[in-house]
């Protein structure tokens, strides 16, 4: 398990980071009482977290309780007992965190502290210097689009032993209930041979071997399916690179629950093949089996 610290100034953009790191699949606590660092890390070791990356935000917002003296004396010590710990320093030009201030009018964390926001900024910076010159990774973010930022931060989730993370949601629906609104990709399966109307397959579902069986048994299925990972092994690498977090994958046929299922099941099983993050959802199938069992009553 790999942790890393974020911190920096206020305004350079860690809410932003913290939300990027998120969304590239880390467990994210944002303003982390410094004294609970080490328990933290403790407690998620402890747990056996399947997430491989923790991003820890610790910075000026804890008021009394931070130093950063304090907090970079943890990080060595934590690292002396096995922790696997990167920090991350994120900072901006002193003109760039004044406009940005004045833009969204927030008030500096320093400001209770009776000084003018050019003052608060040049404290904080000082405070925290000493994390600033012991960061693996120190990004300015004061010409930074907040694409580029996020291309950053996934180089540096890549640097921290982990693959670039894309999400894959498959979902299989029915076209009588309309199409999913969320989905990216929406392929339409209704072409293929219905089991549906095989009087010993018609109650079962795409879950069950023996739909499967007849759904992927035929020539077309198989056509289809070696086309549609073609084209995912296309689509994704290049989904990564633009930054993309979340593919939902929509695979519709009349009901919900044949055809759709079956097919859904296939492609994560080859996808999960291939290494890929996927999960498969199956939105209709609960509703059709209700009515099916409502149509014997």
């Amino acid at each position: 398990m790999q942790f890393l610290i974020v911190t920096g100034l206020s305004g350079a953009g860690k809410t932003v980071a913290i939300r990027t790191l998120e969304d590239l699949g880390a467990l994210c606590v944002d303003n982390l009482p410094p004294m609970m660092l080490v328990r933290f890390m403790e407690a998620c070791k402890a747990s056996n977290i399947s997430r491989p990356l923790v991003a820890i935000a610790v910075d000026i917002r804890s008021g009394e309780f931070f130093d950063a003296k304090a907090v970079v004396k943890m990080i060595d010590e934590a690292r002396s007992v096995g922790f696997t710990i990167d920090t991350l320093f994120i900072e901006a030009h002193d003109t760039m965190l004044v406009n940005r201030y004045k833009e969204t009018r927030r008030d500096h964390p320093l400001a209770s502290e009776g000084m003018s926001l050019e003052e608060a900024i040049a404290s904080e910076r000082n405070r925290l210097q000493p994390l600033r010159e012991t960061a693996n990774h120190v990004v300015d973010t004061s010409e930074l689009k907040p694409s580029a930022l996020q291309a950053k931060l996934r180089a540096i989730v890549m640097q921290a032993g982990d693959e670039p993370i894309l999400r894959v949601e498959l979902l299989s629906f029915g076209f009588k209930r309309g199409i999913p609104r969320d989905g990216d990709l929406v392929f339409d399966v209704r072409f293929l041979p219905n089991p549906f109307y095989i009087p010993e397959l018609g109650c079962q579902t795409g879950l069950d071997e023996d739909v499967k069986a007849y759904v992927l048994g035929h020539p077309v299925t198989q056509t289809f399916l070696t086309k549609c990972m073609d084209m995912l092994a296309f689509l994704l690498p290049n989904y990564v690179s633009e930054g993309k977090h979340r593919l939902v994958i929509a695979i519709g046929c009349t009901g919900g629950a044949h055809r759709s299922v079956a097919i859904a099941e296939s492609l994560c099983e080859q996808l999960q093949a291939f290494g890929q993050r996927v999960s498969v959802t199956h939105r209709d199938l609960a509703i059709e089996q209700a009515h099916w069992a409502g149509s014997r009553m």
